[in-house]
């Protein structure tokens, strides 16, 4: 699995563990819900800033979104 495909599977298992629908997190982390999307598809390339408003709304740091165990 690639980074992006590990980023993105760890945002959604943390998303879900917080009972966050997409739109709420996306909101919180000032993104879009589409673009929320693809970073949990794997999909999108988002940058280190992006990354880290999405930690930051998930209230974790941003390296628990790289980590292989998550």
């Amino acid at each position: 699995m690639d980074a992006r495909g590990r980023v993105g599977r760890n945002v959604r298992k943390l998303r879900m563990a917080r009972a966050l629908s997409q739109e709420e997190l996306a909101h919180q982390a000032d993104v879009h819900q589409a673009y929320l999307s693809g970073v949990e598809r794997g999909k999108r390339n988002a940058s280190v800033l992006v990354l880290d408003r999405i930690a930051k709304a998930l209230g974790v740091d941003i390296d628990r979104l790289f980590t292989r165990d998550e």
